[in-house]
């Protein structure tokens, strides 16, 4: 807890499933967690369907079980007795209904909305947190080896997105961090493509981006290939993408900022002579959610902090050609990063 935190609020309120998940360990789809920031009590409020499991894992919390009915006025309790007055919300993960239930019952309260400082707490990884997103990435490793030999013409984006989800099952992981991007063909132009009954054809591009969850933290990889002998202009734009991969691995660090990180991809690529079909931003940090901060982006213009996990992925995206992305996850370091994706970075399989 931050010492900002501490002179702003006596208690927050943690309302939302990653949060409350950061806090207990455990996810659930209702209850509240509420921190008191001076001395870190926490007490977990949920229902009567979560209260095993979480007075088996929610260590360190004094476990209350509640109805929807009574929730706020058992939290409203709980800060009377200990003399909260300032209390922090969670505003940006907060329906507008649940937010007047909130008013209603904490009006002695003086409630203040967080915005993002619970997320930012998240940021820099411990080594714990280190060891299950390796594990999740070491999954996805494995998964996509074991897929790439059964890529076949005739089999469908559906066919080989189904053995991936199944595979990252089969070796122990959470479920998927996300759902899977597997396209053929001009497909990978869409940069979030939704597998679908096409077929793979020779000399198809074939985009994976995927990644597995273990102990609910998250992987991120994305790979390009093709399947067969690629034309040269296919050559030409997966080398450009990977040596635009390699330039910002060489050059990220942490104290940079997302802004200054993200123009070292966009630059390169217009230097190169392409200037809108890299049209997302470089990267995103990964943890309990696939997405979250800080954010390699022309929209962060704060610096990076050390111990961050980011992905790296640069792509490359032509309508009615197809599109190239190549995505690592890293470790931010003061003096570069640590990558922790090592499967390798081929072209045509």
């Amino acid at each position: 807890m931050t010492e900002e935190l501490k002179e702003k609020y006596d208690a927050l309120l943690i309302t939302s499933d990653s949060n409350r998940f950061y806090q207990t360990g455990m996810h659930s789809s209702f209850g509240c967690v509420v921190l008191f920031v001076k001395d870190g009590k926490k007490y977990f409020f949920t229902d009567f369907r979560y209260g095993i499991a979480a007075r088996q894992k929610a260590e360190g919390c004094e476990v209350v079980i509640v109805t929807s009915d009574d929730l706020w006025s058992k939290v409203s309790d709980v800060l009377s007795s200990r003399d909260a007055r300032v209390v922090g919300f969670e505003d940006r993960m907060m329906s507008v209904a649940a937010h007047k239930a909130l008013k209603k019952e904490l009006k002695s309260f003086e409630l203040k909305a967080i915005g993002d400082e619970l997320d930012r707490l998240r940021m820099c990884k411990t080594e714990k947190e280190l060891a299950a997103i390796k594990k999740a990435q070491s999954v996805t490793e494995e998964a996509l080896a074991a897929v790439l030999p059964l890529l076949k013409a005739g089999i469908t984006e559906k066919d080989v997105s189904a053995e991936l989800t199944y595979l990252f099952l089969k070796a122990g992981a959470d479920g998927l961090a996300f759902d899977n991007i597997v396209s053929f063909g001009d497909a990978s132009a869409d940069c979030h493509h939704e597998p679908t009954d096409r077929k793979l054809e020779n000399t198809d591009i074939i985009l994976f981006d995927i990644g597995a969850k273990w102990d609910g933290y998250c992987s991120d990889m994305t790979r390009t290939f093709c399947f067969g002998d690629p034309s040269k202009r296919m050559r030409d734009v997966y080398d450009l993408v990977l040596s635009a991969q390699n330039y910002v691995l060489k050059h990220l660090r942490a104290g940079m900022t997302g802004r200054e990180a993200d123009s070292l991809a966009r630059e390169f690529f217009k230097a190169n002579g392409y200037d809108k079909e890299f049209g997302h931003s470089l990267g995103h940090g990964v943890g309990i959610d696939i997405h979250e901060s800080p954010r390699l982006s022309q929209t962060n213009d704060e610096p990076l902090p050390e111990n961050a996990v980011v992905t790296v992925e640069p792509g490359l995206y032509i309508d009615g050609f197809g599109g190239v992305r190549i995505e690592d996850m890293v470790v931010l370091k003061k003096d570069g990063i640590e990558n922790l994706t090592n499967f390798p970075k081929n072209f045509i399989i």
